[in-house]
């Protein structure tokens, strides 16, 4: 395509920090990088028409690990680095509610509740609650989990379930409106459908080349997450979630955010219809994928545990479903780096990125002098 000379001199020319990705890292770094340099050019890059991977793919849960996530956690990381991983989370959530506004992202704190599939998995969590209610207590000043009775109805799960008490749930849509306004109104540009190929550091300068044009930043930041290694060489593994959502329910009074299978499952209430995700552990192989797209097995799977754990005496119809694209290491730490001396990533949330996005953007944007 030929662009005008005013296109070029509007949105092309005298880049000062291009960022790739127009998710919840990206809009946050673009966001810190505008209140530290006020008077800079910010361009995002994105390549789908809205925020192509996860953050508004996901199922809004404001959450920090489950019991059983968090036990599994203590075996391949220290009690420092789980301390340390649950208190970012919590306050990269607190910090997300307050750039945002709770009513402007509908937040709302209904708790979270991990069902057992049977009475020796409880037993083996609940082994381990009191260990891990004070590893936590210096962040949240009580106990977080408790034991509840089933009073929602679910089937072959058993009849107590473990509560997280400080475990919410919003509207990423919402979310990602909010901060694309906030961006917006600073004056960041935003390209979206435009996909970036590749990039060449030269002095002072990377040039960036994209499906549409090629042109020339000061500094390059990639925010893409679980599509980061089509441009960089790091441990980040695409891991696809795919989710599903069921028509309006009459008298729907399952309320909260749910976890299942040490969280390869979750469900959630929204506006009278059920949520409902999951599933990648039944193939991890497959799953392992930037493609966007549904599986049988997968999707018959959820279907079933929908039918006869979640809504087992209920009629429902699925309205609709979809997939997301996480990022996943061995380590659940994310990735926040200089590459090169222009060039700085934000990548691998693995599967937390409402609750660490803004601080991982805010972190991006710090690197950056």
């Amino acid at each position: 395509m030929n662009y005008s000379y005013w296109e070029l001199k509007e949105w092309f020319t005298n880049i000062h920090f291009t960022i790739v990705g127009s998710g919840i890292v990206g809009l946050n770094c673009a966001l810190e990088l505008k209140k530290k340099y006020p008077k800079t050019n910010i361009l995002i890059l994105e390549k789908g028409m809205l925020p192509q991977g996860a953050s508004t793919k996901n199922a809004g849960f404001a959450c920090f690990g489950s019991l059983s996530e968090l036990i599994d956690d203590l075996n391949s990381h220290t009690e420092q680095e789980v301390y340390n991983l649950v208190d970012k989370r919590w306050k990269g959530l607190q910090r997300l509610r307050q750039n945002l506004g709770d009513k402007n992202i509908d937040f709302q704190q209904n708790k979270g509740f991990e069902l057992c599939e049977n009475e020796a998995f409880f037993e083996e969590c609940i082994s381990r609650k009191y260990q891990i209610n004070q590893l936590l207590k210096p962040i949240f000043k009580s106990d977080v989990f408790s034991i509840s009775k089933n009073t929602f109805g679910f089937q072959k799960v058993h009849n107590k379930y473990i509560t997280n008490n400080f475990e919410g749930q919003i509207d990423t849509g919402k979310m990602a409106f909010e901060l694309l306004y906030k961006v917006q109104n600073l004056g960041v540009k935003i390209l979206n459908s435009i996909t970036v190929e590749s990039f060449i550091e030269s002095g002072n300068l990377v040039e960036v080349k994209t499906d549409k044009i090629t042109f020339k930043t000061n500094k390059l930041c990639i925010a893409t997450n679980g599509f980061a290694n089509q441009l960089l060489d790091e441990k980040v593994q695409p891991a696809r979630a795919q989710v599903l959502i069921t028509k309006p329910i009459k008298n729907l009074h399952i309320k909260g955010t749910f976890h299942l299978d040490k969280g390869y499952y979750y469900f959630r209430n929204i506006n009278d219809r059920i949520l409902f995700g999951g599933g990648r552990n039944l193939d991890f192989k497959t799953e392992k994928t930037t493609e966007f797209g549904q599986t049988t097995i997968i999707q018959n799977q959820l279907e079933k545990i929908l039918k006869e754990t979640i809504l087992p005496n209920t009629n429902f119809e699925i309205e609709r479903r979809w997939s997301g694209i996480m990022g996943v290491g061995n380590q659940k730490k994310a990735i926040v780096k200089q590459i090169s001396k222009n060039v700085f990533c934000g990548v691998r949330l693995g599967g937390m990125g409402i609750a660490i996005g803004s601080l991982v953007g805010k972190e991006l944007a710090e690197l950056i002098e």
